[in-house]
């Protein structure tokens, strides 16, 4: 009876293991799933790092271009990708809108939201934002100050207005900052010359669950900021962290309610008068890497701490090397660059230290799009069209160079083996035959 009751606990305890085995492997795909979506700017981690293989290094008007459709209107905002669904932003008419195509390129609805207000920078529009989406809702931000919440068929749950509400933009260019969702909220981070603040929304309602002033005394325009904040999961006791670059500081803020955690400033030691900040932060092993001062230093800053942590949390900074509007992307440790001119940099996160360097091609032409990292390779997009594909490796090296007659500002979308390309007029699906 002992024996036969031991079988039986045997057999059950290799039965509750194989269910773990299976639930964890569940767990797995339901994550890897999640991750092969694109669910915002640079990607579902924010670091400019793309999910899954079978990527083509090659493309051009009759190579590997699985479809290309008109888009209504010009916009400047990277494509948001959930599932068989493409979400890009654009003007029409002079309205702010948002299109919605499914994977083969046909257009599923699309939506009229507001009246524009148009870009004033040659390549700049009154949908610079990228959309936000979590499969369930997409939110989409505007020059205009509009703020909108729509479910994945188009329809209108809440929208409102930030400067009808808060106050007149008073940047001196046109809105960059795309808004971002933490575990509960859509988050958007204001930060001009005149009242700066986070400020977040319920994700089902539109309600206003916290507003935090971030008036840090920068002159002029170097108060003026066109960042994404990046969100950081909650971790080892740490509740979930969201991390801002402008107006001369890296600021960490507590997602639930906005308060400020800790601060590093020292990013204009001269109070220049102009150091407005475009690129956004990236964070890799524990260290926020910061672009600043029109592209002429990089700043490493080390997570953490309480209050003004700016003497203690500097890890490493570099006056030789920066990006003014390219933000970074970083893997394994390491940190990936290309500036304006498109200078290209390897660094290790950790310490800042070159691990190589190369130039791509002198051209009038410079780099908006922030660099992507996907299949071992490294794509830089340049204004005019151009696409080069780097080595993801330990030495500089291009494998292609890959036309589009087109200006290109936003950073291409990767899913599923398919890159997505967004023009001013045109959005392209780069894939290769099998796809």
């Amino acid at each position: 009876m002992k024996k036969k009751s031991a079988s039986i606990q045997t057999r059950l305890r290799q039965a509750i293991q194989s269910l773990a085995v299976i639930m964890v492997a569940g767990a797995i795909s339901v994550v890897a799933a999640r991750a092969d979506n694109w669910p915002n700017w640079r990607g579902p981690s924010l670091d400019g790092v793309a999910a899954g293989k079978g990527y083509p290094a090659e493309w051009g008007p009759n190579k590997n271009i699985l479809w290309q459709v008109q888009l209504p209107g010009p916009g400047a905002s990277s494509p948001a990708v959930w599932e068989d669904r493409i979400i890009v932003t654009c003007s029409i008419a002079g309205k702010n809108a948002v299109v919605c195509f499914d994977r083969a390129g046909q257009e599923l609805w699309r939506k009229e939201l507001g009246s524009e207000r148009s870009g004033k920078h040659a390549k700049a529009t009154g949908s610079n934002p990228s959309p936000v989406t979590d499969g369930t809702h997409i939110y989409l931000y505007f020059k205009s100050g509009e703020l909108c919440c729509l479910n994945m068929q188009g329809n209108v749950i809440w929208e409102i207005n930030l400067q009808q509400r808060f106050g007149e933009d008073t940047l001196w260019w046109d809105l960059g900052t795309s808004p971002v969702l933490s575990s509960h909220a859509l988050v958007v981070a204001v930060m001009q010359t005149g009242p700066s603040y986070l400020v977040a929304f319920d994700k089902l309602d539109g309600r206003m669950l916290w507003k935090h002033d971030r008036n840090l005394g920068a002159p002029e325009e170097a108060a003026q900021s066109y960042s994404t904040p990046v969100v950081i999961p909650a971790a080892s006791g740490i509740g979930e962290t969201l991390v801002v670059l402008g107006a001369d500081h890296v600021t960490a803020h507590d997602s639930s309610t906005g308060d400020e955690l800790w601060r590093v400033g020292g990013l204009n030691p001269t109070g220049h008068k102009y150091f407005r900040s475009i690129a956004s932060p990236v964070i890799s092993d524990g260290i926020v890497i910061a672009p600043y001062a029109r592209g002429e230093t990089l700043t490493g800053v080390t997570l953490g701490g309480s209050g003004d942590v700016t003497q203690s949390h500097l890890a490493w900074e570099r006056k030789d090397l920066g990006a003014d509007v390219p933000t970074p992307a970083a893997v394994n440790g390491r940190v990936l660059l290309c500036t304006d001119k498109g200078t290209v940099a390897c660094l290790a996160a950790k310490t800042g230290k070159t691990i190589w360097t190369g130039e791509l091609e002198k051209n009038r032409s410079a780099y908006s799009a922030s660099p992507i990292i996907v299949d071992g390779k490294i794509l830089l997009t340049r204004e005019d069209g151009v696409t080069f594909v780097l080595e993801e490796g330990d030495e500089f090296k291009v494998l292609a160079r890959n036309v589009m007659d087109e200006m290109i500002v936003a950073t291409p979308a990767c899913v599923d083996g398919q890159i997505f390309l967004r023009g001013r007029d045109h959005l392209w699906c780069i894939a290769s035959p099998l796809q």
